[in-house]
């Protein structure tokens, strides 16, 4: 069967890339290419752009309301399209299919909350300011916005491109070259909803694709979700230019284990925490410090949980782990594991090298644990695959100074039964989220989103009210009425 090349969305028409070079989509489970994505080229950029600028007129003097029901239209096919999205990400990201669907199911909230853009787009209005002067504001759409989403989610993050598209602004996504088929297909379904022609664009390719985007002088902004170091540049390279930039970095997200913490009721929402989704998340738990009175049988509940994890393709009803989503990323996760043990780390489970019988192409690790210390780089470093450290802790005190040398400032969680040591814990940990007895805490969508330190690069965190802040501008107008009435 031939091997599909992607195409952009450029004007509300899908067009063949004139690019001569191609990167290859990998379903991770077999290690087969099921898709190219064309390298696109600089003047299909600019085309792009163009299309979307053009756009923008149209779009942002049409009503709210009727901007939201092409959400609401679009909801609706997306919702009947949902096994076939699910199956598409388990394709070309190699999650289970549970995984997908609890991807799609964040997803959705994230299109309903767009949803109700009439009520989040209300100004302000202040009479007699002065003698009959009144003040007010008014939220405008600014123009281009682009999405460049990560590969681990590429449906729930993809769609953050609801949330400028229901503010007025045509968007511009750019999918990850590495999971596109999901945005693609999407967008297809985007298309139906009687969006105007350049609202919603999508244009495949590598980082240079991006970056010629995000450096473009008719972009006015841009949302991110990526590693740290690619976060960092691209907020500077658009800040640079007088940009809006909103940039998720990476994370290192500590789960803490306490005395009195029910360890048995626990232990599925942490090793799921740890393991779900092969890692690859930014809210999964990386570091387990555990209080020293339940260290050892909390050891023993962990890893015999953790290696009952059946690895396997995603679409295999028996699987429960899928790969990791490259070869590269394996090799990455497999140095790592190498360097700790160089470095005299513990290796208290080892998921190297796991046998895989039905798939042994495929990117497979197994669930890895590692006693290490905190000046260590397994530690230390963002790993985004299945590998966890875990260190015995004395008190509190010690876990939340662990948490807070930490670069990252994305997620900390705390496992206890006493309610003031949680308003403590919540109180001092440094950073954007926080989870008690919930060991992935992500925000559901009427919630901002957003970590601190190298988490994250902006003013503005992603998502709900302040997407809305960050997709539109507040337009004050003051105004004098010199006719009295009688």
């Amino acid at each position: 069967m031939a091997i599909p090349t992607l195409k952009n969305l450029i004007g509300g028409e899908w067009q063949e890339s004139r690019a001569s070079e191609f990167l290859e989509v990998k379903n991770p489970a077999f290690d087969e290419t099921i898709a190219l994505v064309p390298k696109s080229t600089a003047a299909e950029v600019d085309q792009v752009v163009a299309a979307s600028k053009e756009a923008f007129e149209k779009w942002r003097f049409t009503p709210a309301p009727v901007r939201a029901k092409a959400l609401f239209r679009f909801w609706e096919k997306l919702d009947k399209a949902q096994d076939e999205i699910v199956e598409i990400m388990v394709r070309e990201h190699g999650k289970t299919r549970s995984d997908a669907k609890g991807e799609m199911t964040r997803a959705f909230e994230y299109v309903e909350y767009t949803c109700g853009i009439p009520e989040l787009m209300k100004g302000t209005y202040s009479e007699d300011v002065g003698r009959r002067v009144e003040s007010y504001t008014i939220r405008e759409p600014l123009g281009p916005f682009i999405i460049i989403p990560p590969f681990n989610f590429p449906a729930m993050i993809a769609l953050y491109f609801c949330w400028p598209l229901a503010c007025g602004n045509p968007v511009i996504v750019k999918p990850s070259e590495i999971c596109p088929l999901t945005m693609t297909r999407m967008a297809e379904i985007a298309r139906e909803c009687r969006f105007p022609p350049g609202a919603l664009s999508v244009i495949q390719g590598g980082p240079e694709v991006g970056h010629q985007l995000i450096t473009h002088p008719d972009v006015i902004g841009v949302t991110l979700v990526g590693s740290s170091k690619v976060a960092e540049l691209v907020y500077k390279a658009a800040t640079g230019q007088g940009k809006r930039a909103q940039c998720q970095g990476g994370a290192k997200n500590h789960l803490v284990i306490n005395a009195d913490s029910l360890v048995e009721k626990n232990m599925d929402n942490v090793v799921n925490s740890c393991y779900g989704n092969a890692s690859q998340r930014c809210f999964a738990g990386s570091n387990l410090l555990v209080h020293e009175k339940v260290y050892d049988r909390f050891i023993e509940g962990f890893l015999e949980k953790a290696g009952q994890f059946k690895l396997g393709y995603g679409l295999d009803p028996e699987a429960t782990l899928g790969p990791v989503v490259s070869r590269k990323s394996l090799e990455n996760l497999l140095g790592f594991i190498d360097r700790a043990e160089k470095a005299e780390a513990k290796i208290l489970l080892d998921g190297r090298n796991p046998s895989v019988p039905k798939y042994p192409q495929g990117f497979f690790l197994a669930p890895t644990l590692i006693e290490a210390e905190p000046d260590m780089e397994i530690f230390r470093e963002e790993v985004f695959g299945p590998v966890r450290c875990i260190k015995k802790i004395k008190d509190l005190a010690e876990a939340v100074a662990i948490i807070n040398q930490s670069p990252f400032g994305h997620t900390a969680v705390l496992y206890t039964e006493n309610g003031g040591q949680a308003r403590d814990f919540i109180r001092y940990v440094n950073t954007g989220q926080v989870g008690i007895n919930v060991g992935t805490p992500a925000p559901i969508a009427y919630y901002p989103v957003g970590g601190r330190k190298l988490s994250f690069f902006g003013d503005l965190r992603g998502r709900a009210n302040d997407a809305v802040d960050f997709y539109t501008d507040k337009k004050v107008v003051v105004c004098r009425w010199m006719t009295p009435f009688a």
